[in-house]
Parts: C-alpha cells; structure tokens; sequence
C-alpha cells in the first residue's frame, strides 16, 4: 500500500504542470460554457481562422504581407457569400413561382392520399382548402428572401432596446470580423507561444501529437466543406435532370446538411422522392431520386471523400452516431456540427492513452 501511496505521490510531483493544465482548460470549458453568448462568437471566429489560416498562409508564402493577405482572404470570402446568395435568391424565387403553378395539380393529389380523420382534423375537407393552405405556405416561402432584412432590423432593434445581455450578444456576433482578423493575424504568433510553455523534453511529443490533430480537424473541417459543396452541385443536378420542382433548392439544402453526417442525405431522399410522386404520380421519378442519391452517396463514399478527406477521421459510424446525439442533446444543431472533429480529437488522445497505458508498469506486471 505505501508503494503505491508513493508511486502516485511521485507521478503527481512530476506531472504536476500537465495536471494543472488540464484543470486550468476544464475550468476555462466550464467559464465559456456560463457565458456561451459572449464566447460563441469568439468560438466562431477561432472555426473561422483555423479554416482560412492555410489560404492565407499560401498568399504569405508568395511574398504576400500578411495584413493584405488576410484582408483579401476575408474580402473574397464576404463576396463570393454575396454572389451564392444572389444566385440562390434568384433560383428559389423561380422554382417557387413554378411550384405555385403546379399547386392545384398537387393538392387534388394529395388530397386522395389523406385520411378522412385528417382531413377533418386539419380543416381541408375540400381540396380546394388543401390548395389554399399550400398557396399561403408558397406565398410566404416566397417572401423570405425580401423579408429577412425586415427581420433582421426588427431583431436587432428589439435586442437593443432589451436586456444588457442581449446587447452584448448581438454587439459580439458584429465584432466577429475583428476578431477573425485579430485571430488570422496572431496565428503563428499562437503557436510559438504555446510552445514556449513545453518542456523540451517533451515539445517533439507535443509538436507530433498537435500535427496529428491538425490532420484530422483539417481533414473533416476544411475538407468536409468541400464534400458539402460538390455534393450540392451533384445533387441538384441529377435532381434538375429528373425534372423535380425545387430541385436546386432541395439539392443544395442535402449538400449543406450533409456537414452533419446522415442527416443531409435522409432530409434530401424524402423530400425529393415526396416531391417527385406529388409531380408525376408515379413510382418511376421517386425511384430514380432514390438511385439518384444512392448513386452519389456511392460515388462520394469510394472517391470523393477518401480523395478530399482520407481516411485522417477514421471514426466508426456507430461512434459518429453516437457523438451526433451527444452534441445534439447538450447544444443542439452547434453540438452537432461539432460533435464528429469532437469526437474525433477525443479518439486522438485516447490512442495516445492506450499507447500509455501499454508502456506502463500496471499493464506489464512489472
């Protein structure tokens, strides 16, 4: 017993520093936690940095200053945000106008596929009634592209003139800018002080196990997004080609989904295979929706993914599953953005543990 009583007394007294840092980025966890609304911008800002740090490392790396370089990034960035949104602004508007045409066709379907309990439950004994709610619905689709600036104003105003909380909440999401390029700016700046921190006995430990993570986040991060975007553009295609409506609309909304894993691909099968039999009334168009989405989901398992991302992430789907309902249950839609570079930074230091443990003198019964 006092063997042991030593053993712990001697690995406390030389693992000390490490011990009181882990306790100093718990507590750190648990202040940004009581304060999310100021600290989720902040967060926002570091995902933003660390995704557009290589972009701008590149341009330093051609004798760029890296002020210009950032100041470029960020300029091209709010731009190209600006040219989607006016062409999706531009799109939805026509695929909407084109669904509105098709309303009636569409309600008279569906109305033979309600239940009679429904019907009167909802209030559509008729399908003229049917159609009436679908064309509110469409009308109001329709409007949101002119109206969120409205509401955009109404929020902002109403925060304003309400709680201090809400000021410094919405005051904090105005300075994102700022601290993103305060962020970009300091970048290597980060990296050479957190260094300076590490014995030298352990910074090569250090610099391997940081490249390591580097890997993976960089790997789901910045090649996740790219996956996202390639399979937007292939499903609106195929979508387009099968002759939906909405199909740019639903083929792009799968694709940005698709960042949380599964998800993209579930919403975007159902939707479009319910707006292809409200089409056509057949079994034909909902099945090549189907094979459509099996098709790319094969294509993007076999060459897309492992070409952008590789196989750096290396979860197990069942373990993804399970950090999707974890990150989902404590911070909703945040939590599950984050829950698999999560997990997968978590699975990095457990191999690191594992590798540990096996060296140790508990494990070899020495």
């Amino acid at each position: 017993m006092s063997f042991r009583r030593c053993s712990v007394t001697t690995y406390l007294k030389e693992n000390y520093p490490f011990i009181f840092a882990v306790v100093l980025v718990l507590a750190g966890v648990a202040l940004a936690w009581s304060l999310s609304s100021i600290f989720l911008p902040i967060l926002l800002a570091l995902i933003l940095a660390y995704v557009l740090n290589p972009a701008v490392s590149w341009l330093v790396g051609k004798r760029v200053p890296r002020v210009v370089a950032i100041v470029f990034v960020m300029a091209a960035i709010v731009l190209g945000c600006i040219g989607v949104v006016a062409f999706f602004a531009g799109s939805v508007q026509k695929e909407f106008a084109a669904v509105q045409i098709n309303l009636p066709e569409y309600a008279n379907r569906l109305y033979g596929l309600i239940p009679e309990k429904v019907k009167i439950y909802l209030e559509i004994e008729t399908p003229e009634k049917l159609f009436s709610r679908f064309n509110g619905i469409v009308n109001e689709l329709r409007g949101i592209s002119f109206d969120i600036v409205r509401e955009a104003y109404a929020f902002f105003k109403a925060a304003f003139t309400s709680t201090l909380g809400l000021i410094l909440t919405v005051v904090g999401y105005f300075i994102t800018p700022v601290y993103l390029y305060y962020f970009l700016a300091d970048f290597p700046r980060f990296r050479e002080g957190f260094l300076k921190l590490v014995p030298d006995r352990s910074r090569d430990w250090t610099i391997g196990l940081g490249r390591e993570i580097d890997g993976v986040l960089s790997a789901f991060v910045r090649g996740q997004l790219s996956v996202c975007a390639i399979l937007a553009v292939l499903y609106s295609i195929g979508l387009s080609i099968i002759g939906i409506d909405l199909a740019i609309v639903i083929g792009s909304l799968s694709g940005i989904l698709f960042i949380i894993p599964y998800v993209g691909t579930v919403f975007g099968i159902v939707v479009s295979m319910i707006m292809a039999f409200l089409k056509f009334h057949n079994l034909l168009h909902p099945l090549l929706c189907l094979g459509w989405f099996v098709i790319v989901q094969a294509v993007e398992g076999a060459v897309i993914t492992p070409a952008i991302v590789g196989n750096r992430v290396g979860l197990h789907p069942v373990v993804a599953i399970i950090a999707l309902f974890i990150g989902g249950q404590w911070f909703g839609i945040f939590g599950m953005l984050l829950a698999v570079p999560v997990a997968a930074v978590l699975k990095v230091f457990l191999r690191h543990l594992t590798e540990w443990y096996l060296t140790t003198t508990y494990y070899r019964g020495a």
